[in-house]
This record gives structure tokens, C-alpha cells and sequence, in this order.
């Protein structure tokens, strides 16, 4: 994240106290896991805060700073000119928005008042409202509308009365197989009633992933110092897994295929498992080929791929 930020969630956190931080940071990740935020929205909002910037922000900063980065690429243009984030929190997505649409004009939506304060810190500029999108009569149409990690604790219809408001949409969700079920009911959804696919899927054809697997990718995230002592944790960063699914009203040159599982690296050979337009597939490349057994060392997990 940017520095400016990094150092305001820092003297939250300490101000906030260790004792209690380390406590609420432990709801907070039980409420996560749970998909439930009753618990956590009876405790302080200053602790309650503090505990979400310095262990959840940066985690949802770097799932929607990746999401984002592929939408702006397949995109092609800089033509978002207005961007909804709905259930905003403390301004992770907004933030990650700022970066790949810096022109564009930015809404934010969020009922819980401290967290929508916190964000008026990272982005003064932006138009905060203090709301609850499932009591809104209706939703003003925007180029880009966002919904990272808020729509899980709703419906899948509020993902339907988004898209009528959208240009384009972004729906992400943790990367669990509740989260991945969730996100795939508004793929299959939003494309019968006419969305074109703009990420991750290299078609639009049907999933074709079966129970028990799941569509999920992961974004390394850089751990503060108070980060790790909060979590107990030794290393100095973390991988935050998400599912997704970026829709949009016009058609997009989609790649050949998703790289979505981490590539298997031997002496010679790398294996990369790939969703394409024709389903599942495993690509075994060696160094006969070098042009693509040199892209095949350099391709992550979520990349794309011929």
C-alpha cells in the first residue's frame, strides 16, 4: 500500500493498545473464517478499526490491487470515469481503484460509520457515504462498481441490481469454496442475462470446475512489524487467497487461458495446470521449447496463458 497509509494504520493500531488490538484482531479473524460480523460489531469501534486496518486492509488492499490490475489491462483504455465501491470498509479497494483509474471520480458506500471516517484519512477526495446498499431505493449507475468481501454477508440478488448499474463489475470474495460457490452463482447468473466475460475465465462457457475444487488465486501481502505480532506470526508476509469476477457490458479480447494452480517446477520440465476456452487442461513444457519454458519460469499462479 502506499506509505502515506501505511504509517496512518500503524498509529491507529498503536494507539489502540496492543492488549486490545491482539484481542479484537482475534474476532475479527473468527468472524472472517465464520462469514459472520455480528460479534464484531458489538465491540469498540475505535478497537474494532484499528483491528481491521492493521490485519484485514492490507490483505483486501492486495486482492483488489491484482483484480483491478487485470481489469485495467483487459479494458484497454482509461475510459472508468466513475467508480461505486460498495461496502467500501476503510477504503482497501477505493485505494487499489485510485491507483490503475487515477482519473476517475470515486463513490464510496459503507454503514459502519468509523470505518467510513477511517477512509476519509487515505481518500479525501472521494465522495464517502454512510449507507446500507440493501436499503437503497436505487443504486446510481456507475462505469465501474466494486463489492470486495461485502457481498458474501448479503445475497446474490444484490450482485443482479448492481450489474444494472454498471459498466463493468467487480465482485470479490474470500478464497474458500463457500466464497468461490457464491462468486460462480453470480457468474452463472449475470451472464445468462447477457454480461460478458472480462476476468478471470478465458470463456464464457460453463465452469468447468466440479466439487470438492474450487477458482481461487492468492496475492502476497506484506506483514508491518506490528502486523506479525498481532497474528503471532514468524514470517514477515502472508499469501491472501480470494475468488472473483469481473463482467462487463462489451465484449473483451479474453486470454488463451488462466494458469490456476502454482506451476510444478522440475529439472527440465515445469507443469502448469490452465483453464481454457475448451475446460481443464495440463500443459507439461520442457526445454525443447525454450521460448515457452522461459515464459513458463517467469508464470504465477493466476496469470494468463496461450
Amino acid at each position: 500500500m502506499p506509505d502515506p497509509v501505511r504509517r496512518i494504520i500503524e498509529e491507529r493500531g498503536e494507539e489502540a493498545g496492543f492488549t486490545a488490538l491482539k484481542r479484537t484482531a482475534t474476532i475479527l479473524s473468527e468472524s472472517y473464517r465464520e462469514g459472520c460480523s455480528a460479534a464484531l460489531a458489538r465491540l469498540p469501534a475505535a478497537e474494532r478499526t484499528a483491528a481491521y486496518l492493521v490485519t484485514r486492509m492490507p490483505a483486501t488492499y492486495a486482492a483488489a490491487f491484482r483484480v483491478l490490475g487485470e481489469v485495467r489491462e483487459r479494458l484497454g483504455d482509461t475510459s472508468i470515469a466513475s467508480i461505486l465501491d460498495i461496502g467500501a470498509g476503510t477504503g482497501a479497494a477505493s485505494l487499489a481503484a485510485r491507483h490503475w483509474f487515477p482519473g476517475a471520480a470515486l463513490t464510496m458506500l459503507e454503514r459502519d460509520s468509523a470505518f467510513a471516517e477511517a477512509a476519509r484519512a487515505f481518500l479525501p477526495d472521494a465522495r464517502i457515504l454512510s449507507a446500507d446498499v440493501t436499503k437503497l431505493d436505487a443504486i446510481p449507475s456507475h462505469d465501474l462498481i466494486i463489492a470486495a468481501y461485502s457481498l458474501g454477508e448479503l445475497t446474490k440478488s444484490v450482485a443482479h441490481r448492481l450489474w444494472q448499474s454498471a459498466r463493468v463489475l467487480v465482485v470479490i470474495e474470500p478464497g474458500t469454496p463457500a466464497g468461490f460457490t457464491f462468486i460462480h452463482k453470480i457468474r452463472d447468473g449475470l451472464l445468462a442475462e447477457g454480461a460478458h466475460m472480462l476476468a478471470p475465465c478465458p470463456a464464457e462457457t460453463l465452469c468447468p470446475l466440479a466439487d470438492p475444487d474450487w477458482c481461487h488465486f492468492a496475492a502476497r501481502v506484506e506483514r508491518s512489524s506490528l502486523h506479525r505480532r498481532v497474528k503471532d506470526a514468524q514470517l514477515n508476509y502472508e499469501d491472501e487467497k480470494y475468488s472473483y469476477i469481473a463482467l462487463a457490458r462489451e465484449p473483451v479480447t479474453l486470454p488463451g487461458a488462466r494458469v490456476i494452480r502454482h506451476p510444478q517446477h522440475h529439472p527440465g520440465l515445469i507443469v502448469i495446470e490452465t483453464c481454457t476456452a475448451a475446460g481443464l487442461r495440463t500443459q507439461r513444457i520442457t526445454k525443447r521449447t525454450k521460448e515457452d519454458f522461459r515464459a513458463a519460469r517467469h508464470c504465477s499462479w493466476g496469470d494468463t496463458w496461450k
